[in-house]
This record gives structure tokens, C-alpha cells and sequence, in this order.
């Protein structure tokens, strides 16, 4: 009751209506400032990390104007009637409020959505219960909520000291790793084999290293739960088979140097090639757009075609055929210079065109030539050399054949057509 009647004098009264103004031009500041800094950012050519930080700062101007505002008047308060009595409640609002802002913006590091809500309204509680006084009441209550196993007891407050503690842990470790990463890819002199395999490790140790330090940094005792955790490990052993194989044999491709990210490879029908090497999987992207994720178990066991393990070159062989009335030797002539005349084609490494037989209808040939870039398909640079072959031989009068029957009546023999029973019916 005395609390509630000290917010009625007239000094408590003041610092309300300062309060409410402050807050009243912040959000008419928010609607003069939105659209201009939206035309701002339509003017220019900004990255996908860079519009995110103008939507961010767009949907916190609110924010921002009373944070200005509150210290502004918090300022004129002090220097008008010098008591801190007539400005504390300013102050604790422009606090929280600049508490409230900063936290949100450190939440922008987590990079999951859910984790990011959960850091998010537990930090902006914790601020708020720290600074209107009621965290010490609050932390008594947590500590009281506890199970006690043996010796061993778990309060609330501990795991949430440990659930704050880790992921920050972790979100410093993330930031550690994506620097890290962009700088290792951007070395050439490292292989992008062990490029991968150095990036998977340090994850490895910086992630764990986080998990570990949170959880021994709050007291608890490791040692307590080996048995429970023993057991949870030989029954994981035994359902994630699967998911160990596909670890270990992650780490054999990344030390074999069998594949790497941007080879070309064949695997059963899946063409393309490969963006990215994970730990449980690997990313090969087709032409179509299609995104395929292949386990690396099935890199390891099964047949695999790596267009540019050793080097990149990947000769492509065409078949086609001409009439036996067309000169074999120009139509070899025609056939190469139709090859060369592709962009795409290699010319110091010469295509050759070599007859392979004598077939019912046609001479036949295989046309062979080399390219360098099997990323940017194969489909398309073989229609191209097609297309060639045929406006060359088209324009030099070279036949392509095609099957052809003679039906031949014989003298004293006559055709006779019987309608079949389904077509009298369908008649009648």
C-alpha cells in the first residue's frame, strides 16, 4: 500500500507523464523514419546479411527514439531540479529499455529461430526482475526447486545457469568457427580435402569443448552420471548404427581425398556435382537444380564415377551413322571440324572421328572430344557438337539414314483385309 501511494506524488506523477511522452514521440518517430529508410535501402544494391541488419534496425526504432529520448530527459531532469528522486523512474525505464535493445541484438548470433526466442525472453526476464530489484527473491525460489538423487542435487537455478552458460559458450564457438571456415576455404594452398576435414575437426573441439565447459562451470558432477551415461551410450551404439558408419566414413573421404567439394560425379543415375562435404552426408547438386543427399556410407561401399578425381579433363563420345553412299573420309573431316567449331571443346586436345562397323542401314562412327568444365553439363555441350554435325552435313549433302521396309506383291498373289470382330461390333 505505501508503494502504491508513493506513485501518486506529484514527482512519481511527473516522471510517469515523461515517461509516456517520450514513448508517444518515439513511435510517431518510428512512423516519420520507417518509409524513409525503406526507400533508402530500395536505392541501393545491399547483400542478404546487409538488408537483414536494415530490417533489424527498422523494426527497432521505436526502441532506439526512446532510448534517446528517456536519457535526453533524464539529463534535463538532473539538471533542472538536481534530485534523483524526480528522475529514478525515467532512468529505470531508459535502462531497461537500452537493456532490452541490447540483448536482442546479441540474440541475433544464435542462429536458430526457437533457441533464439528461448535466450531472448529469458535474458529480457532476467534484466527485468535484475533491475526492478526482485532477482534475489526470484533466485531463492529457483534454488528451493531441486532433485536430489544421493548425494547429487539438481536445482532449477543450476540448470538454468548451465543452459545460459552453454549456449553462449556455443554461440562464441560458432562465430569462431564461421571466421575460421571463411578464412581456411580462402587458402589455396591447402587441399579442399583437408580444408573440410580441419573445419569438421575444429567444430568437433570447439562445440564439445563449449558443451563441456557449461556443464562443469555450474558445479555439476560428471563423474556421478558415467553409469546413467554408459548406458545411454551402449543403447545408442547399438540404434545408430547407421549414423556412426556414415561419421567414420565421412572421415575416410575427407583423408582418402576420393571426392572433394566441386568434383563431377556419377553415382547409380544421380549426375552433378558436389557442394558441400558433411558429416553425415554428402551435398551433390544435379543440373536440374535438384539438391541430392547422399550418405557417405554409400560413397565408401558403392561404385562411384569421379569425373575429375585426378584431372579435369572428360572426353565425351558421340555415335551417329551416314548413308553408304556418303565418302567415309569427308564425313570424318566434317565430323571433327563440327566438333572444334563448339566452345566448349577443347582444341589442343583434337577431337578424332573413327568408323566402328558396317551396320544394315548406315556406316557408324564414334566422334570423340575433350572438354574441361563437366559442371556445366554434359547434356548440353553433346547437342551442341549434334547441332553442328548436322548444319555440316547438311550443308555438304551428307545423309543420315534412317530404317527403311519395301513390301514387294509377288505375281498371282492377292491382299486380303478382314475387319476384326471388334471393329464389325463397334459398326454395328
Amino acid at each position: 500500500m505505501i508503494f502504491f501511494n508513493s506513485m501518486l506524488l506529484p514527482s512519481r506523477l511527473w516522471q510517469f507523464a515523461v515517461i509516456a511522452g517520450c514513448f508517444a514521440l518515439a513511435h510517431l518517430g518510428r512512423i516519420w523514419l520507417s518509409p524513409k529508410v525503406d526507400d533508402w535501402a530500395r536505392k541501393r544494391e545491399l547483400s542478404t546479411r546487409q538488408k537483414r541488419w536494415v530490417i533489424l534496425f527498422r523494426k527497432r526504432l521505436r526502441g532506439i527514439f526512446f532510448i534517446i529520448l528517456a536519457w535526453s530527459s533524464v539529463l534535463v531532469l538532473d539538471a533542472v531540479k538536481g534530485f534523483y528522486s524526480w528522475r529514478f523512474l525515467v532512468v529505470l525505464a531508459a535502462t531497461l529499455v537500452t537493456a532490452w535493445l541490447v540483448v536482442g541484438l546479441f540474440a541475433r548470433l544464435i542462429r536458430n529461430s526457437f533457441l533464439r526466442r528461448i535466450v531472448s525472453w529469458g535474458a529480457w526476464i532476467w534484466v527485468t526482475l535484475y533491475y526492478l530489484g526482485f532477482w534475489d527473491d526470484t533466485e531463492r525460489v529457483l534454488d528451493s526447486i531441486a532433485i536430489e538423487l544421493g548425494g547429487f542435487r539438481l536445482t532449477a537455478m543450476a540448470i538454468l545457469k548451465a543452459l545460459v552458460l552453454t549456449t553462449a559458450l556455443l554461440s562464441i564457438a560458432r562465430i569462431i568457427t564461421g571466421q575460421t571456415t571463411a578464412r581456411l576455404r580462402l587458402n589455396e594452398d591447402i587441399s579442399p580435402s583437408m580444408t573440410e576435414l580441419a573445419i569438421k575437426t575444429m567444430q568437433v573441439l570447439l562445440y564439445g569443448a563449449a558443451i563441456f565447459i557449461g556443464v562443469k562451470a555450474v558445479g555439476f558432477d560428471l563423474t556421478g552420471l558415467a553409469f546413467l551415461s554408459g548406458a545411454i551410450g551402449l543403447g545408442l551404439g547399438f540404434g545408430l548404427q547407421k549414423v556412426v558408419s556414415n561419421l567414420v566414413s565421412g572421415v575416410i573421404i575427407l583423408l582418402d581425398k576420393s571426392i572433394k567439394p566441386g568434383d563431377v560425379i556419377s553415382l547409380g543415375e544421380t549426375f552433378g556435382w558436389i557442394a558441400s562435404l558433411g558429416a553425415r552426408y554428402v551435398s551433390v547438386v544435379t543440373r536440374d537444380g535438384k539438391e541430392y543427399l547422399i550418405p557417405n556410407e554409400d560413397l565408401i561401399t558403392g561404385q562411384v564415377v569421379n569425373w575429375s578425381h585426378s584431372n579435369e579433363f572428360v572426353r565425351i563420345d558421340l555415335l551417329f551413322g551416314t548413308s553408304y553412299h556418303d565418302d567415309p573420309h569427308l564425313v570424318r573431316k566434317l565430323a571433327v571440324e563440327a566438333a572444334q567449331s563448339v566452345s566448349r571443346v577443347l582444341s589442343n586436345r583434337p577431337a578424332v572421328c573413327h568408323i566402328t562397323g558396317f551396320g544394315d542401314s548406315s556406316i557408324d562412327y564414334i566422334l570423340r572430344f575433350w572438354i574441361t568444365d563437366p559442371v556445366e553439363g554434359l547434356t548440353n555441350v553433346r547437342g551442341a557438337v549434334y547441332l553442328a554435325l548436322w548444319d555440316s552435313f547438311k550443308k555438304n549433302g551428307i545423309s543420315i539414314p534412317f530404317p527403311q521396309r519395301e513390301l514387294r506383291m509377288l505375281d498371282g498373289s492377292t491382299l486380303v483385309v478382314q475387319n476384326s470382330p471388334q471393329k464389325s461390333q463397334s459398326e454395328n
